[in-house]
């Protein structure tokens, strides 16, 4: 919206006439009957209310025309959601409305970093400048300790959210494309320190993707052991504290010597399989 438009909005919303309790409730109902001029003179009715909050919120250094439009689509969703029979003046309905599309407009544009996503964040980020002032008034010398205590519970919020928050409104946004160090060393840049030592998601889906093709490979080897066989690897090779021989031998009623027979023909029988199995050793035979 530019200047233009926003002061014809303006001029057009002072001229709205005032809605009487009566008429209001008159053109709520041609509304829910499909009247669309019915809406559009409850909006325009309206207007000034979105242009008054607007006003309230110009602090945070967004256009106030972009404000005014993001009110107006608030104001909208109000009259389309507004129930008349509930005997509540829509002033009264749509003024939250307003207020919530004008708080998620500049929680989007006020920074590129997220300042709120939870009710709790949001009234941290919108209620927190004006206690630190309120507090600033009281003429008290408060440590930043005991400042952070006191706003956390004026807000009904831990004192880590308020340091938080505080810090976030605090600084601002960086470029990642500032030059870092003074002239003649070099051309480095913010995002060059900026290192992640994670691997890359290709070479994490390339990783899960073998790991799901051995256990394939290990599960289709698995099933050409006998289950004596498999109970012997199963507990000596596929648990984290693997049996020992001699427990073993007890529960399956050999000597520890035959276990340690059995599961050599065992692994030999895998070894055997997975070579045969996987696609890269068969094509290499």
């Amino acid at each position: 919206m530019d200047d233009s438009a926003r002061r014809s909005m303006v001029r057009e919303a002072m001229k709205a006439p005032y809605l009487e309790r009566e008429q209001e409730h008159e053109l709520a109902l041609r509304w829910r009957q499909g009247d669309q001029n019915a809406m559009h003179q409850i909006a325009t009715a309206h207007m000034r209310l979105v242009i008054s909050m607007a006003g309230k919120f110009r602090h945070f250094g967004l256009p106030t025309a972009d404000l005014i439009q993001e009110g107006h689509v608030g104001l909208l969703e109000a009259a389309s959601r507004f129930e008349p029979d509930r005997q509540v003046r829509f002033s009264t309905y749509a003024t939250w409305w307003i207020r919530a599309s004008m708080q998620d407009f500049i929680l989007r544009n006020w920074s590129i970093v997220r300042g709120g996503t939870s009710s709790a964040q949001k009234a941290l980020f919108f209620n927190l400048r004006r206690l630190r002032a309120r507090l600033a008034q009281d003429n008290r010398e408060l440590t930043g300790e005991a400042l952070y205590r006191e706003l956390a519970e004026a807000l009904g919020v831990p004192v880590s959210d308020v340091e938080t928050m505080d810090a976030r409104l605090s600084g601002s946004d960086t470029s990642l494309n500032v030059q870092v160090g003074s002239e003649g060393e070099g051309t480095a840049e913010r995002q060059d320190f900026l290192v992640c030592d994670k691997p890359l998601p290709d070479e994490v889906v390339g990783d899960t993707i073998d790991t799901e093709r051995r256990l394939q490979w290990l599960q289709r080897a698995l099933k050409t052991l006998n289950p004596r066989e498999l109970q012997i690897i199963r507990e000596r090779r596929l648990r984290d504290e693997g049996a020992t021989l001699e427990s073993l031998g007890t529960t399956l009623g050999i000597s520890k010597e035959r276990v340690r027979q059995i599961e050599g023909r065992a692994i030999e029988k895998l070894r055997f399989a997975l070579s045969h199995n996987e696609p890269r050793n068969r094509n290499a035979a």
